[in-house]
């Protein structure tokens, strides 16, 4: 019993010795504090403040667990955004003491360096829009206009489709059905593929162009849902109900990072039906009559574009559900350098033209 007591007591005693020079975390806390907001181009001052008694042989600071400083002390060190991607950011640093390590983190918002631009629009001509159509993805190409119109056989808005229209008169040249119990979301067309996002399901479908005859599927755990879609000829965009806009493997449909959109004052969030127009993306934004301008690289905000009256509510059938028959649709004709904007089961489709107000 007695070896047995002094065993113990050497443990104790071991371990006091063991855990005295490391850092227990008390008192230590890192500067910016948690959820300081900064704008895009102003430097984040981070400095570790730490009891007198601590005396770290380096500090590593880390943001987003990728690397950018070192210290051999305290001191505080400058993190620059000027190209960083908006959004909530974590900076963590890693406190090296006697042959122990820690770690203690915090978190910054950065936003767009300035207000967005306010932009108008002008309506250069109408066409006619197939009002059966509750649109959720929307591309020009070639002459014809691709539109994924989405819904549930037991829903409002009927059963989902893939459809090809004429861009004159808006009647349908090509249409599959989904499948009845299915929610299609948003489209990209990809060299001779159409690729099709679901709303809630995980699934995505591949398409042939012209025939519009299915030729795959695919999982996809990208996002909370399924929503818009657009190519930039190296990638897809898509985003999933919140202010995040996720790059796609063009070929794999495979996760390659994302950007999440935020304007001076905060996040985005419900970015809608996507399109990629000269290095810029343009989005819905659902339920409202804004369109928004988006840097790709970082997620800023660049310019908005308030289309309220494009379709005047006094010209708009009243039986119709308008809370749910919103703005929703961009397609860009690249060699004609047309915009055409339309919404969920309009009778018209517009093109358009931005300009500065």
């Amino acid at each position: 019993m007695k070896k047995l007591l002094l065993s113990g007591v050497c443990l104790l005693t071991i371990l006091a010795i063991g855990c005295k020079d490391k850092p227990t975390g008390q008192g230590i806390s890192l500067t910016p504090e948690m959820g300081t907001v900064y704008h895009l181009g102003q430097p984040v001052s981070v400095k570790l403040n730490a009891p007198d008694d601590l005396k770290p042989d380096s500090v590593v600071y880390l943001l987003d667990s990728v690397r950018f400083a070192s210290t051999k002390d305290s001191a505080s060190v400058s993190l620059k955004t000027d190209s960083m991607k908006l959004g909530s950011r974590l900076i963590t640093a890693k406190i090296y003491q006697g042959g122990t390590a820690q770690e203690i983190s915090t978190n910054f918002m950065l936003y767009a360096a300035k207000a967005p631009q306010a932009l108008k629009y002008t309506v250069e001509k109408t066409f006619p829009h197939d009002t059966s159509s509750y649109t959720e993805g929307l591309q020009y190409l070639d002459g014809v206009m691709y539109e994924s119109d989405g819904g549930r056989v037991d829903s409002p808005e009927g059963r989902s489709s893939l459809r090809t229209a004429s861009l004159e008169t808006g009647k349908v040249i090509k249409k599959v059905e989904g499948d009845p119990k299915i929610f299609m979301e948003g489209i990209s067309v990809v060299g001779d593929k159409i690729v099709q996002l679901t709303y809630t399901e995980k699934i995505g479908y591949v398409y042939d162009k012209n025939t519009l005859k299915l030729l795959s599927t695919f999982t996809n755990n990208v996002g909370q849902e399924g929503w818009g879609m657009c190519f930039d000829g190296q990638r897809l965009y898509m985003d999933d109900s919140t202010n995040r806009i996720w790059f796609l493997d063009k070929d794999t449909y495979q996760q390659k990072g994302y950007i999440d959109v935020c304007d001076d004052k905060g996040q985005i969030n419900e970015i809608n039906e996507l399109e990629y127009i000269d290095g810029k993306l343009y989005a819905n934004v659902y339920q409202t009559d804004t369109i928004l301008v988006i840097n790709p690289k970082t997620g800023a905000v660049e310019q908005r574009v308030d289309m309220k009256d494009l379709y005047p509510m006094a010209d708009r059938p009243q039986d119709r559900d308008w809370s749910n028959n919103v703005l929703n649709g961009i397609a860009w004709d690249a060699d004609g350098k047309r915009l055409f904007v339309a919404g969920k089961r309009w009778p018209h489709l517009y093109q358009v033209k931005f300009v500065k107000k």
